[in-house]
Formats: structure tokens, sequence, C-alpha cells
């Protein structure tokens, strides 16, 4: 909503001063300059990118159009999900295997749907698992490994807001190379005879082409790249929070002290207190214990039938 807001003020600060000062669409609604800028501008983004870089870009915008948010409830079932992994490891990291190698079909992950949604942080989560029950690692090792893999990770999943605003860089440019051709044009039709009124609207719509790049590069495309910028590194916070949870683990703390460490490192707007980690963690038990009841219940019933 805040996104829709944001475009409606652009829109019509700039288009509505316009009409004010008595322009009318007709004047500014220039399709082939339109055409020549857009497509110049993807042409050089398909030149300059690999297509692994390109089909990130489109995943990033298909999630700001979504509203794909990393809100309180998704940071409940991430903590949660790392406090049952962590509950099960007590009792030996084997104990993990069958979660670990296909959590899409494990039961425990299926309670957390919106991490099962997640692919880049399920993988890390998993891969890190396996990595802890392959062999001995203490907390000091583990923590330079994930410090570096976060590093790779961020900086490949920067570059496609990084490649984007390049080319938002350039759109005044692609909008200059319109407006030369619009005033060849122009030349052309002064040489053919045409009039002082035919010439000022060739050369209106040729300025119409500088106006477009500019538009486009500072109120679209910027604002989109400082919102892809904005997703990378709530997605980096949310890896954050997973590795200092494991390597707090590995250091020997009992799980409620490794969950409250990566509690610690959630944005402020989303933040969880100790007290509300608690009753998650008091109702996630509960839960469990209930279910455990139930099962003893009905053992016992069959038992006495």
């Amino acid at each position: 909503m805040q996104q829709i807001v944001g475009i409606l003020i652009v829109l019509g600060s700039v288009f509505g001063g316009f009409f004010m000062m008595g322009g009318a669409f007709h004047q500014i609604w220039q399709p082939i300059e339109l055409i020549v800028i857009a497509g110049s501008g993807m042409g050089a983004l398909v030149i300059g990118n690999p297509g692994h870089v390109l089909k990130e870009m489109g995943t990033q915008i298909k999630k700001i159009i979504t509203k794909k948010k990393y809100d309180s409830e998704f940071q409940r079932q991430l903590l949660l999900l790392m406090y049952e992994l962590l509950q099960l490891a007590a009792g030996g990291l084997k104990a993990l295997d069958a979660h670990v190698e296909a959590p899409k079909d494990s039961p425990l992950f299926q309670r957390y749907p919106r991490v099962l949604d997640e692919p880049k942080l399920l993988a890390f989560i998993v891969d890190n698992f396996r990595l802890m029950a392959m062999g001995k690692i203490n907390a000091h090792e583990l923590e330079g490994v994930l410090e570096q893999e976060l590093e790779a990770i961020h900086t490949e999943l920067e570059q496609p807001a990084k490649s984007l605003g390049k080319i938002g860089e350039a759109m005044p440019g692609f909008g200059i190379l319109a407006a030369v051709l619009g005033i060849v044009i122009t030349m052309n039709t002064v040489s053919e005879g045409a009039t002082s009124g035919e010439i000022a609207e060739h050369v209106g719509a040729a300025m119409v082409g500088t106006f477009i790049g500019i538009f486009f590069c500072y109120g679209l495309i910027d604002p989109l790249c400082n919102m892809m910028k904005q997703l990378v590194n709530s997605e980096a916070a949310n890896k954050e929070t997973v590795k200092v949870v494991l390597v707090t683990h590995v250091a020997g703390k009992p799980p409620l002290l490794a969950i409250d460490a990566g509690r610690r490192l959630v944005q402020l707007n989303i933040k969880p207190s100790f007290a509300q980690l608690e009753r998650w963690i008091n109702d996630l038990e509960g839960n469990d214990s209930g279910a455990s009841d139930n099962s003893g219940r009905g053992g016992r019933g069959a038992k006495a039938a």
C-alpha cells in the first residue's frame, strides 16, 4: 500500500503539474520515444548481465510486487523451527537426517510454511546442519565458515540491484539519444519545407525523450533498486539469525539461549521481546506435550481394549 501511495504521489506531482500548466496528454504521449528508450535499456541489461543475475532480478522484483514481507509471523516460524531442530540435535545430530535430507517432506518443516517458501534460507539451514553432522567442528571454525558463505551470498544477491541501478543511471542518456533522433527527423522536415508550427511540434516530441529518460531514472528505477537492496538486507538478516543460533549451539549453550542470541539480530521493527519468544516456545511445548498425552491415552485405551 505504501508503494502505491508513493507512485501516485510521483505521478500526481509530475503529470498533475504538467496539466496545471496547460499541457495536454497528446503532447507527452510519444510511443516511439518510449520504445527507443525502454528497448535500449532492456537490451543493455541483457548484454551486461549473465542469465542467473537476470533471473534473480526477476525473483526480487516479483517479491516486491507481491509484497512478500518478513514480518513478526515469519520470525516466529523461523525461531521456532530452529528451536525444534536444536531440540532434536540434542539427542544427536543423526536424529536430524530424516528432516534435513528432505525438508519439504518433513512434518517438522511443514509446520513452518513461511520458511519452506524461502528456498535460499531453507538451503542455508539444512546445509549447515549437514555440515555439523558430518564431523566435529568448534564454534570458532563454524563462525568463520558461515561468515564467508554469507558474504558470498550477499554479494551475489546485491548484483541485480547494482545492475539495474546502472541501467537507471543510463536512462537520461538513452533519453538524449531518442531526443537526438527526433531532432534529426525535425531537420529533415525543415529541408522538406515544414512550417514553423510543424517544426515546433517535432522539437517538442523530441524533447519528450529526455523527459522519459529522466523520469524512468529518478521516478521508477532508482526507487525500485532501493527496495531491492532493502529486500536483500532483510534476507541477509534472516541468515545472520540462523548463523548466530548455530554458532551459539555449537559453543555448548542450551537451545533457549541459542535462539535468544539469534533473536537479537532480528530487525528492530519486527524484533520479538524475550518474553514473547518464551511464550512462543511455551505454547509450542504445550502443544507438543498435549499431542503426546493424547497419543498416550490412545495407546492405553488400545491396550485396555
